[in-house]
């Protein structure tokens, strides 16, 4: 009779978890953008689920991957950026998947001070460059300490490794659930060879706010640090012809990791064009400043469409695996990354801010027979929700420490009368990019950011009147009751998630701009 009862029970589904760093809302097709195609991505939302209103708690590496792992706020689970070490002992949801009769896995990047100790089966991590990992011939290491370096591209290599990993489990008698997570497109951003010259003959359009001069906003984006007219030529792939720079160099340490005839295909992909650029600058070209930064920007978006496209090849990988080993239609697969990314939105580079390019992240998700299939919800979500859906999907339960919500019914199309009318997010500097601390909350209209240290400033917008966030009316009067209400809110919210008082020094204190700036205003 228990055999009977047993034998009635639903299988529990896989789980893949499929994880890149920095991947921006604007380059996945699926978003809408049209900016890049990325036709395996676009067949998962085809077939699954996209969250259009999916945010960070945190814009920063570190502190996402805690917060996935444990589905708490930053404040929490104690990493507050990404200097901060990881308790490994603290609560994970992998280690309940695992009691729950799961196979675990990790592979790729990880970036947590410390490892995963027993929250996975299995863990296998890149390794070098600050746990940021390299994309040519990675190292990797392993849960006994072991350091392997393995010839190839870092995307290509984490995939493989999934994929043998699941091909070594995929008749254990056991369901299994895999973190499957790539550096790309990270800067330094270096293509592989077969996705180099892609963009070669295209002129990428400008984001319409890349000229952006901080005027009537807060004072601190006026001080940061993180516009790409700032990188320098080896970051953007322009370097000396083969044989002309010194390996031992550190602006080209990341050639002298290649094999020759990795370097001799990357200067195929690069010196034609470098040349150019030389031949163009000598001639006085880029002596406009306007002109060189749109060149960058060009340089810029280019290689970091080209990483993603080579991730974009490795998830049709994992899907076609999938496929082919009859395991789709019970597979969970979820497409996402450790927050956005401006790709020359406001003139900037990187992440952390609060503004909409950064808070957002792609979260996409296929469960066949749950989750609707080609349907864009616009339910608000959070990073914080991953560990309970994970959980939930599994008829695991969800701790009450957990601060997340499970998605399961969301992606069923009930979502409850009671989700979230709004998200909380807080940045912890860590002293890069120049950047404030500073909290804020956001319904599905309004954003009040509340920058705190090292002097208090405010900000309020109207996200659909100024979508692009270049306007604050924090304290126009036409919004004073909006502005109250939101205070209110922010308040509540930070009681709803138990956010201690705000009286914690920043390590760093955002400098005065000293270098030489351009006249913004001017641009067209």
């Amino acid at each position: 009779m228990l055999f009977a009862e047993q034998a009635s029970q639903p299988e529990k589904p896989n789980i893949v978890f499929i994880f890149s760093d920095d991947h921006a809302l604007r380059a996945i097709g699926a978003y809408g953008s049209g900016l890049n195609e990325t036709p395996n991505i676009d067949r998962l939302a085809n077939e699954g689920m996209v969250f259009e209103q999916s945010f960070c708690t945190n814009s920063i590496s570190c502190p996402s991957r805690a917060t996935i792992l444990t589905g708490k706020h930053s404040h929490k689970n104690g990493v507050l950026g990404n200097g901060a070490k990881w308790n490994s002992q603290q609560y994970v949801f992998s280690r309940d998947m695992k009691k729950a009769g799961y196979s675990t896995a990790l592979i790729g990047k990880w970036h947590l001070k410390g490892t995963p100790d027993d929250a996975f089966d299995h863990w296998n991590l890149l390794s070098g460059a600050g746990g940021q990992g390299h994309y040519y011939n990675p190292e990797f290491t392993d849960k006994y300490g072991k350091v392997t370096q393995i010839e190839g591209y870092s995307t290509d290599i984490i995939t493989d490794k999934s994929i043998a990993w699941m091909e070594n489990h995929k008749n254990d008698g056991k369901p299994f659930m895999i973190m499957t997570q790539f550096k790309a497109p990270h800067i330094h951003r270096v293509p592989p060879p077969r996705h180099i010259n892609d963009y070669d003959d295209v002129n990428v359009a400008e984001p319409s706010n890349m000229f952006d001069d901080y005027q009537n906003r807060s004072s601190y984006a006026q001080k940061s640090w993180m516009e790409f007219k700032g990188m320098r030529e080896p970051i953007l792939n322009i370097v000396p012809e083969e044989g002309k720079y010194d390996l031992k160099d550190r602006r080209y340490q990341f050639l002298a990791r290649m094999s020759p005839e990795q370097r001799k295909a990357y200067h195929e992909g690069y010196d034609k064009k470098n040349n150019e650029y030389r031949k163009r600058k000598a001639a006085g070209a880029y002596d406009d400043p306007i002109v060189m930064e749109k060149f960058k920007y060009q340089r810029y978006i280019k290689d970091y469409l080209g990483c993603v496209a080579a991730i974009d090849d490795n998830v049709g990988r994992i899907l076609d695996w999938l496929e082919a080993e009859g395991l789709a239609d019970n597979t969970i697969v979820i497409y996402s990354s450790d927050q956005g990314f401006y790709t020359g939105e406001h003139g900037w580079n990187d992440k952390r801010w609060m503004y909409e390019e950064s808070l957002k992240m792609p979260f996409i998700i296929r469960w066949p027979g749950v989750a609707q299939a080609g349907v864009h919800s616009q339910a608000m979500i959070q990073n914080i929700d991953y560990a309970p859906t994970f959980l939930d999907a599994a008829d695991v339960s969800i701790p009450e420490e957990i601060q997340g919500r499970s998605l399961v019914n969301v992606l069923k199309g009930q979502t409850p009368d009671d989700w979230r009318d709004a998200i909380y997010y807080h940045y912890y500097d860590d002293g890069s990019y120049n950047l404030p601390r500073f909290e804020g909350v956001r319904n599905d209209r309004y954003k009040l950011i509340h920058y705190y240290y090292p002097h208090e400033e405010w900000e309020l917008f109207d996200l659909i009147e100024d979508p692009q966030e270049m306007k604050s009316v924090y304290n126009n009067g036409k919004y004073s009751d909006i502005q109250a209400m939101m205070h209110k809110r922010l308040e509540v919210i930070r009681d709803e998630y138990d956010v201690p008082t705000l009286n914690i020094e920043s390590r760093h204190k955002p400098k005065a701009r000293t270098q030489k700036k351009v006249n913004r205003k001017k641009r067209k």
